[in-house]
Formats: C-alpha cells, structure tokens, sequence
C-alpha cells in the first residue's frame, strides 16, 4: 500500500510504502488500541457513574442487574416448581411404602411401632459444601429409584406372606372345642363297648350336650350326614387332600357345599353314633390316611412341614367306623 502524508506547515510530502504484513500489524494494533478506549470509557462512564449516581448510566445499570436477577428467579422457580412435583411424588410413595410395610409387619407378626422408630445416628462431623441443583436433582432421582425398589420388594413379601398365612389358616391347628379336655388320644385301646383292643382314629373330647364344634381349619363342607357309627357327622376339606371329621353332633349346623372359617361353631357335642357318652369324636384324614389330631393341635408352625410328611409316618389304614 502506497500512503502520501502532507504537511501544511511545512509545505513538504512524504511517501509511505506498507507491504502486507506491515498492514496487518497495523490493523492488530489498531484493533487492540480501540479495545483499551472501550474499556476505559466502561469503567469510568458505566462504573464511575453508577457509584456517583449519574442518572442515566445508573439506571441503564439497574436494568442490567435487574434482567440478570429476574433471569436467575425464573431460573429457580422452574427448578423449585420441577422439585416440588418431585416432592410430592415422593411423598406419594412414602405413604405407600408405610402402608406396605404396615400391612407385611402385621403378617409376618411384628408390630408396626417397632420398625417406625428411628434408628440411632451420629458421628464425628466434617464439614462439607452446600449441594448444587445438579447433586440435589441427583440424590432425588436416587431415592426416587431405592423408593421404587423398596415397593417393589415389599409387594413381593406381602404376597408371599399372605400366601403363607392362607397357607396356615388351612391347616387343623384350632382346638375343636374351646377349653376342651382330651378323654381318649389317638391310637390302640380298648373298645369301650366290646372290651376288644381296637385303634381309635381320632381324639374323644368329653363335654356337656350342646357345648360348641368349632372348625379347626378354613374348608369346605364335603359331608353332612348321619353315620351307623359316628351319628350326626360333618367333614370339612381344607385342601390337599387334607380331611377333618366332626362326629357324634347332637346338631349340625352346616350343611354340604357351605364355606367354613378357623373357629367358627358348625355343630354342637352330643352322644349319636355308637358312644357311650357326650363327648366330640375329632379326626383328621390326609389321602385318606388317618392321622393323630394331636400333633396338628400342638405342632402350630411346623404343621406345614408335618401335613407334607404326615401320610408317609402313619400306618396305612383306611377310613371305616370308630368310636
């Protein structure tokens, strides 16, 4: 580039020849003098004005900072407004979890004060920093996920503890008749009519006329009939080929087809049948095969395990009439 500078005072010209690179500096240098200027006159117009209060520059700064500041308010209530709806679901969830662990605990026979109570917690403390937006959004989606896992592990355990409990509400473990004393135990004896030894099937609760037959199990009724040998007799079904037997009833109060629950009254003692006296004849078949009532009476939880195995251990015979 070819520049001619002329001086009027001195009436004289000078040539200046710049190649390519030279003009490039040259606009470096010009570029960086124009930013110093800039800066200069931002800190002593926008700076020095807005300590000294100039009324134009301080209020073009207060717009600025107020635009910043509504900037970060609307930044922070759409994350506190996405935090409360996730808040709220976890609150949701907790409620849900209590119940659940509510119910669990009543069927697995814990208290449900007992797991309410907080643990004990302490330790040395070592200071740490406030929790960002980021690491607080993080320890929520992580608690939300343990939240999910919990009510899902619950829901499993109910389910399975129901299934238990339906499990044992079927099995022969209620006391026939309440408060009742055991006359004659299961196994050989001598017939209390012909004076011969004999197996008795089942266990003789002697009580008054009229005193309560209660079921020793949920089942269904399967048979309602009088019999030559155990009089007025009820059968209940629980299941798994699993039988009990109601004889010598002075009144039946169920009939066949009706739906029974542990402890409820379906007969009254009496003295039917070929008995000697009042008293419930009670039995308990498993595949037909009799069983002694006696261990589902006192085995309580093990009677699961016994009801599998029970057939097996009993000597192999089929139903006839007894005492």
């Amino acid at each position: 580039m070819h520049l001619i500078i002329t001086d009027a005072w001195l009436a004289k010209s000078r040539a200046i020849y710049l190649n390519g690179n030279q003009l490039v500096l040259a606009g470096l240098v010009a570029a960086l003098a124009l930013m110093l200027v800039a800066a200069g006159l931002y800190h002593w117009v926008f700076l020095k004005g807005a300590r000294e209060g100039w009324p134009v520059i301080g209020a073009l700064v207060q717009l600025v900072v107020k635009d910043e500041a509504d900037q970060r308010d609307r930044f922070m209530r759409e994350n506190l407004d996405a935090m409360a709806k996730r808040l709220g679901e976890m609150q949701a969830k907790m409620v849900q979890l209590e119940s659940l662990g509510e119910r669990v605990s009543g069927l697995a026979g814990v208290s449900p004060n007992d797991i309410k109570v907080a643990p004990g917690r302490g330790g040395a403390l070592v200071g740490g920093h406030s929790l960002t937006m980021q690491e607080l959004q993080a320890t929520l989606a992580d608690l939300d996920r343990l939240t999910d896992q919990r009510v899902d592990l619950m829901t499993v355990m109910e389910s399975r503890l129901f299934d238990q409990k339906i499990k044992k509400m079927m099995v022969p473990t209620q006391e026939p008749v309440a408060g009742g004393n055991l006359g004659s135990s299961f196994g050989w004896r001598i017939d209390p009519l012909n004076g011969r030894s004999a197996l008795h099937t089942g266990l003789d609760f002697p009580s008054d006329t009229g005193t309560a037959i209660l079921a020793a199990a949920g089942g269904i009724v399967v048979a309602q009939e009088f019999h030559p040998a155990y009089g007025n007799m009820v059968e209940v079904d629980h299941g798994n080929e699993l039988i009990t037997r109601y004889a010598h009833a002075s009144r039946v109060l169920v009939k066949k087809g009706d739906l029974v629950k542990r402890g409820q009254k379906i007969a009254e003692v009496g003295t039917t049948g070929r008995s000697t006296g009042p008293h419930l004849h009670f039995e308990v078949l498993v595949e037909g095969v009799y069983q002694d009532p006696q261990k589902f009476l006192t085995a309580g939880r093990k009677l699961p395990q016994l009801a599998a195995t029970a057939a097996a251990r009993a000597p192999s015979l089929r139903q006839g009439p007894v005492n």
